[in-house]
């Protein structure tokens, strides 16, 4: 059985580009040229993040400012201390810790089954993840 590449929309684009009857067209080429731009706005990674990513990011500031340096939390423990998650689950907090985690603003230890999270070192101005937007 061959692998055959199904040709994507761009690659279709540019062949009809390369057609001399396309090319005597100018409103053809202006047309095609238009799909290709829209295209790269589409698959653009510069989109403003939603409106959940925002808070995200909000709650993991506060988290990671409530939070005392080379002390060992586990998320039912920040449920606890940090006022803004009192409302929210153990796996959403798990989420933004692990967040957090993987950005190298808390390191992550597992022992007997709990996880914990420590912040290790003083974090200065907000935390900017991927998922958040920069005021």
């Amino acid at each position: 059985m061959t692998n055959t590449k199904k040709p994507t929309k761009r690659d279709n684009y540019n062949l009809l580009l390369t057609l001399a009857e396309v090319k005597a067209n100018p409103n053809l080429v202006d047309f095609i040229k238009h799909e290709l731009e829209l295209l790269d706005k589409k698959n653009s990674t510069e989109k403003k993040p939603s409106a959940t990513a925002v808070a995200n990011g909000k709650l993991m500031a506060t988290i990671l400012a409530e939070m005392a340096v080379n002390k060992a939390y586990t998320c039912s423990d920040i449920i606890k201390t940090v006022g803004e998650c009192a409302e929210l689950s153990t796996p959403k907090v798990s989420y933004l810790m692990n967040a957090l985690a993987d950005s190298g603003k808390v390191t992550k230890t597992t022992d007997k089954k709990k996880t914990y999270f420590t912040k290790t070192a003083e974090v200065e101005g907000e935390v900017l993840l991927a998922d958040e937007v920069e005021d």
